[in-house]
């Protein structure tokens, strides 16, 4: 690993391998439009009046070999968009893609500006971008700017995701504009002006599935093949982008690193809320936090999406087969640069096998088992969420409590475990008491059956079910005193989400269910698209 000393963010020399690689937009005026034949357009980021820092990863600064800034000055102007630090070219990305299943066509970073790549502390690459920097060609109508309260939720779920261990995208900080942004939060015609705030992102790359569909559909193959060609040489070096068979083996792990992303995003219980195909990451990392949401009460048809309420397209249960779904949409896009169409069909069936193959996994780590394999298997997983969803049970807390003690008996399991995993108004019949009874020995059986010691099947179960997840109640209240001007339950929040397997004492606040008050204030369940 490189070793140098960490740096101020103004005295770092950034480089585009994306401006060197695609062809820019040849106009630079600054307004909506259509934009053909071009990757991006060069745009520069709109200053805002006061920015203040008001929150930041250490361990991301660190991995990137950054020193934490002050509250204000020469990091925090580059973080708001107000200077810029040698070497940038910031550009808007191009891309269209599917939205609720149908194509929308030219999409675009409508509010995110790439700043550029800096070299990481491990040698890689890693893009700034900044969410909320203003508008863009892409923009449309709207002011390319973003709210405290959205912002927030990105970062603090950005940073919740990667210390849960899931594949994602990172934030390294929160921003303050000082400036007001009106929005209608509730699409209901009564727009108010709310605070302004900035996210810096941090990935290898943000280029997403839209990006190959805008060109395809356009008929640019030129372009769709430089910037497939780009992508493999920049980001999956394992194939040689010379090579005419590179192209669909590239696809394929793209479709692995997708189901393997999909399957955590189901272990933890997150429902994105917008699983569009330009929010898909071509990296397979998890992309655009918006209308996301946790899955507390178990109901597989739950969206955190308001706009998703009717058809619950993106609901948790349905996260596998859209991931499926975009996927071959993006085959689409690549049929003029490749010409095996088998070989993207079996791209695809790689996705079925490897998420079957990893939800599988993770499942039987879940229970402590030591896999989840035969009918009898089956029953025991589908009897449970059978179980839980007779009435409403808080999954994070049902899981994490199975692991906590494994002597217990089925009594004692269904008083510690189940119980205070129920919302007010859910309580047990007779009949369900029995058969989470039935339930429990069965599992313990199972569990006693599968070979592995006591003390490794709780390992496994602490490893992979978690205290602590950013329930939108928890962000919610961090978002109502950050408006205030409050920082502390935000910092609070975010020490207990660093830290989400093990159980931190006086902190068990923020492993209970969601109280009867957040269940439909707004903000604190489903959200809308605004921000």
């Amino acid at each position: 690993m490189k070793t140098f000393a960490p740096r101020a963010l103004q005295e770092v020399r950034f480089e585009s391998t994306v401006v060197e690689a695609l062809p820019a937009d040849p106009r630079t005026e600054n307004v909506p439009r259509q934009v053909p034949e071009a990757a991006y357009t060069f745009v520069t980021p709109t200053p805002v009046a006061t920015p203040r820092l008001l929150a930041w990863s250490d361990d991301l600064a660190e991995r990137l070999g950054l020193v934490r800034p002050s509250s204000v000055g020469a990091a925090v102007d580059i973080l708001a968009g107000n200077t810029l630090a040698p070497g940038m070219r910031p550009y808007a990305a191009r891309y269209g893609g599917h939205q609720f299943g149908n194509w929308a066509g030219q999409l675009g970073d409508g509010r995110a500006i790439t700043l550029g790549e800096l070299i990481a502390v491990d040698g890689s690459r890693q893009e700034l971008q900044l969410k909320g920097a203003g508008p863009t060609p892409y923009s449309r109508f709207a002011d390319g700017r973003a709210v405290l309260r959205s912002s927030l939720r990105e970062f603090l779920c950005s940073e919740a995701m990667h210390h849960l261990g899931v594949p994602t995208t990172r934030a390294l900080s929160l921003v303050a504009t000082g400036e007001p942004v009106v929005r209608d939060m509730f699409y209901d015609g009564h727009p108010q002006p709310e605070p302004g705030a900035i996210v810096c992102r941090v990935a290898p790359t943000f280029i997403r599935f839209g990006n190959f569909e805008i060109h395809s559909a356009a008929d640019e193959h030129a372009v769709l093949r430089r910037l497939v060609e780009h992508v493999i040489r920049a980001h999956y070096p394992q194939f040689d982008a010379a090579d005419p068979a590179a192209p669909a083996a590239w696809f394929a792990e793209i479709c692995r690193r997708t189901a393997v992303m999909i399957a955590h995003w189901m272990r933890v219980g997150f429902v994105h809320g917008v699983m569009n195909t330009d929010n898909m990451s071509i990296l397979g990392l998890t992309l655009d936090y918006g209308p996301y949401g946790w899955l507390e009460g178990y109901d597989p048809q739950w969206t955190p999406n308001t706009t998703d309420a009717s058809g619950r397209r993106y609901c948790y249960g349905n996260q596998p087969q859209i991931g499926l779904w975009n996927l071959a949409r993006l085959a689409g896009a690549l049929l003029p640069i490749i010409e095996d169409h088998d070989a993207l069909h079996q791209g695809l069936e790689l996705y079925r096998s490897v998420y079957h193959s990893t939800w599988q996994g993770l499942l039987a780590a879940k229970l402590g088992l030591d896999r989840i394999e035969g009918e009898d298997d089956t029953a025991l997983v589908d009897d449970l969420f059978s179980l839980m969803a007779a009435v409403e049970t808080d999954m994070p807390i049902l899981f994490r409590g199975l692991g906590d003690d494994l002597d217990e008996d089925e009594s004692g399991l269904i008083e510690r475990v189940v119980r205070p995993a129920l919302y007010e108004g859910a309580d047990l019949s007779q009949d369900l008491m029995a058969r989470w009874q039935a339930w429990f020995a069965r599992w313990r059986r199972r569990g006693e059956a599968s070979g592995l010691a006591k003390g490794e099947r709780q390992r496994r179960m602490n490893a992979n079910n978690p205290c602590y997840v950013p329930r939108n109640y928890l962000a919610q209240r961090a978002i109502d005193a950050a408006t205030e001007g409050n920082l502390e339950p935000l910092e609070e929040l975010l020490t207990v989400l660093r830290n989400p397997y093990e159980r931190q004492s006086g902190r068990e606040s923020y492993a209970a269910r969601r109280p009867e008050w957040a269940r439909h204030r707004a903000g604190c369940s489903a959200l809308s698209c605004s921000s």
